[in-house]
C-alpha cells in the first residue's frame, strides 16, 4: 500500500502569486505554452547507447526492432531524453532497466512522428507491482486499475502497473498496451481537456473527420460490431486511447479490420504504419 504521506511528499508546490501584473503575463505565458508543452528544445549531441538497452529494445519492443535501421537511433535518443525529463520510482517493487525502458518506449512511440518533442506536463512515473484501486492502493478490493494519469494532488504524475506494462509488449498478439494508452492519455490532456480531441497533434482538417470517425466506432463497439476493446466506448478519451494501442500494437490488423480510422490516426500522429 502507498501511504499518503509518501505521495504528497513527492509533490511539487505551486507559488501563487498576487501580483496583477504579473498574473496578467502569467496568463498570456500559459496560453502560448499550453500549445508548446511537447515542442522541440534545445538539441543535444548525440549520448551513446548502451549495447545492452538496444538488445533489450530488440527483444521486447516490437515497433523499436520494425523501425528502418535509420531511425533506431532517433528512437534511441528520444528515450535517453525521455530520461532526462522524467523519473522513474518503483514503488515496493524493483525496478530494473528492461522496465524503465519500456516506460520511455510507451512515451516514444506515440510521439515519434513529432521529432524533439517532449513531455514537459510530467515529472514522474510510479511504477507498480501490480493493479491498484482509485485510492492508489495495492491492497484490498476494487484494485482494477492498471494505468492512471495523475490529476489533482498527483497532478504531473502518471502511474503504471509494472506487471500489466510487461504484458503490453510481451503479447505479440495483444491489441492492448497500458503504457501507450496512458501516455496518448497525456497527449490528449495536453491543450486543457482530456477529450478525445488531441489538438496538439491533431491538424484542424483533421478534427471533424476524426469526431465522425470516432462516433461511428463507438457505435460499432456497442452494437458488439467491432474487434475494438469494449472500454473504448465509454467516451472520446477512453477511444482515442484504446485505439491509439491497437494501432501502435497491432498496425496490419488494424488497418484491415479500420481502414478509414486507420488512414486517419496515420495522419493524426505523423507516422506511416501501413503494410
Amino acid at each position: 500500500m502507498v501511504r499518503s504521506a509518501w505521495i504528497f511528499a513527492t509533490l511539487h508546490p505551486y507559488i501563487i502569486m498576487t501580483s496583477g501584473t504579473l498574473i496578467a503575463f502569467i496568463i498570456i505565458a500559459l496560453l502560448g505554452a499550453g500549445w508548446k508543452l511537447f515542442f522541440q528544445s534545445d538539441q543535444l549531441p548525440p549520448t551513446p547507447f548502451p549495447a545492452s538497452w538496444k538488445a533489450i529494445l530488440n527483444n521486447k519492443v516490437r515497433y523499436y526492432k520494425n523501425l528502418p535501421a535509420g531511425e533506431q537511433p532517433r528512437f534511441e535518443q528520444a528515450v535517453l531524453q525521455f530520461f532526462e525529463d522524467v523519473d522513474i520510482t518503483g514503488v515496493e517493487t524493483e525496478l530494473s532497466d528492461t522496465y524503465r525502458l519500456l516506460v520511455a518506449a510507451s512515451a516514444t512511440i506515440p510521439l515519434f512522428g513529432f521529432p524533439g518533442w517532449r513531455y514537459h506536463n510530467l515529472n514522474e512515473v510510479l511504477l507498480y507491482e501490480n493493479t491498484f484501486n482509485h485510492d492508489y492502493q495495492t491492497e484490498g478490493d476494487e484494485r482494477n486499475i492498471l494505468g492512471m494519469v495523475g490529476t489533482g494532488a498527483m497532478q504531473r504524475m502518471m502511474i503504471l502497473s509494472k506487471r500489466a506494462l510487461h504484458q503490453g509488449f510481451d503479447d505479440q498478439r495483444s491489441k492492448s498496451n497500458v503504457g501507450i494508452h496512458e501516455f496518448v492519455h497525456l497527449l490528449d490532456k495536453a491543450d486543457g481537456e482530456t477529450d478525445g480531441i488531441p489538438e496538439i497533434l491533431m491538424e484542424s482538417p483533421y478534427i471533424i473527420p476524426w469526431l465522425k470517425e470516432m462516433h461511428e466506432e463507438i457505435n460499432d463497439i456497442k452494437d458488439r460490431d467491432s474487434d475494438i476493446n469494449p472500454y473504448g466506448a465509454t467516451n472520446q478519451a477512453e477511444f482515442l486511447s484504446v485505439a491509439a494501442e491497437y494501432f501502435f500494437s497491432q498496425p496490419h490488423l488494424f488497418e484491415r479490420k479500420h481502414p478509414d480510422l486507420f488512414a486517419l490516426m496515420e495522419k493524426i500522429f505523423r507516422q506511416d504504419l501501413s503494410g
